[in-house]
């Protein structure tokens, strides 16, 4: 067994490393981004592989940013779990569907895309071998006589080696996707959606109070509205900054069933000229793969706070943070402004300028689920115009 493999991995509780630390673990972090050709394995002639220093500094954040999570540098455990799920290939070991441990990495993520283009459905390409990763294993299995045991060893991987498609075409996930949303219907009366208020990494308690504060009010301004149009609205919290994780806070949406999740989060920054909203939705660069609701979602929601304030446009992004990568409905985080800024703080401090924000993130909900014809042009549409609009869908 290698070193790598008998390495101390950080969990939720575990210290986080940065520049300055030193360790095993910090050679173990430069070994494993050495693997994947961001630093010298070996920590290069001038450097101590033990010593967090600058230059790994950069290797993280470069891997941050390939992966799409927080770019800061930091090594905790979302960061070190996505290096270990980075080591693995497909044909490196048996891939099978454990219940409450399930399997993840880079090879997970290549079966997947496999089996999607050989016309099986996989689920999202969340490079986690979940139940709906098994049951088309299976299903692939079935078609070319392997043993249907829903595991991928050798035998399969043979098959699925043999049978790579020579072209590859079509989004079916995407059209899977938009044809779920139509079904739906585009009335908003009986949906459910999970509302997420969260605090972002804020060193200052009393700065962080302030966050969960302001996150939980416009999460409950949210519902209101939301209510008000017939949804059925959860919340993962109500404020006093819950400890609950986000790989938690994910699988409570996804007990709910519930057909979007939306997760707020008031941003910080040591620039204090660092400012505006962002919206983020699953996916990852580095494996070119997203979630197309989401994206969508997330860039109709960017669009109607743009159009309804004057806070910043920072545009919507792909990243894998838990609460996108482990949900299955579309999900949106919504980065609403920085405290950190003065402009954006006196904006988010009045709770008219929070119902003009949640007053957006409702009419992008809706708009989610209406077509082209009976959709409205960015940040015209009224909660008031809601019912007006939906009356021309009823039968």
């Amino acid at each position: 067994m290698s070193d790598l493999e008998t390495a101390p991995t950080p969990t939720p509780t575990a210290p986080l490393y940065r520049v300055g630390d030193r360790g095993r673990a910090v050679s173990e972090i430069r070994s494993r981004l050495g693997l994947l050709g961001l630093t010298d394995p070996d920590g290069g002639r001038h450097t101590d592989p033990d010593t967090f220093d600058e230059s790994l500094d950069r290797a993280v954040r470069a891997f941050q940013q390939m992966r799409g999570l927080a770019i800061d540098g930091i090594v905790g455990p979302s960061t070190y779990r996505v290096l270990e799920e980075a080591r693995w290939r497909l044909g490196d070991r048996l891939l099978t569907h454990v219940p409450g441990n399930l399997s993840a990495g880079d090879d997970v993520l290549a079966l997947q895309q496999r089996l999607l283009d050989l016309g099986f459905k996989v689920g999202k390409l969340d490079g986690r071998f979940g139940h709906q990763t098994e049951q088309a294993v299976r299903d692939f299995q079935r078609n070319v006589g392997v043993p249907a045991d829903g595991t991928c060893g050798p035998a399969t991987l043979k098959s699925l080696s043999r049978l790579a498609p020579i072209v590859r075409g079509g989004s079916p996930n995407a059209m899977r996707a938009e044809e779920r949303i139509r079904r739906e219907g585009p009335q908003l009366t009986g949906k459910i959606v999970v509302i997420d208020p969260s605090v972002g990494r804020f060193a200052d308690s009393a700065m962080r109070l302030h966050a969960d504060a302001i996150t939980t009010d416009l999460a409950r301004r949210i519902e209101g509205r939301l209510v008000a149009t017939g949804v059925q609205a959860f919340l993962t919290n109500t404020g006093g900054a819950s400890e609950a994780t986000e790989v938690e806070r994910a699988e409570f949406a996804n007990r709910t069933d519930a057909h979007l999740c939306i997760s707020l989060q008031v941003d910080g920054s040591e620039n204090p000229d660092a400012a505006g909203c962002s919206t983020y939705y699953y996916g990852s660069e580095a494996h070119g793969v997203a979630s197309s609701a989401g994206e969508r979602f997330a860039g109709l929601v960017q669009r109607e706070i743009v159009a309804r304030t004057d806070l910043g446009d920072l545009r919507s992004h792909g990243k894998t943070f838990d609460i996108l990568r482990r949900t299955k409905m579309p999900a949106v985080r919504i980065d609403a402004g920085y405290l950190t800024n003065p402009g954006d703080a006196a904006r988010l401090a009045d709770p008219s300028f929070r119902d003009v924000i949640a007053e957006a993130v409702v009419v992008a909900v809706q708009r989610v689920y209406l077509d082209a014809e009976s959709d409205s042009k960015t940040g015209v549409l009224r909660l008031g115009e809601l019912r007006a609009a939906l009356r021309h869908h009823r039968p």
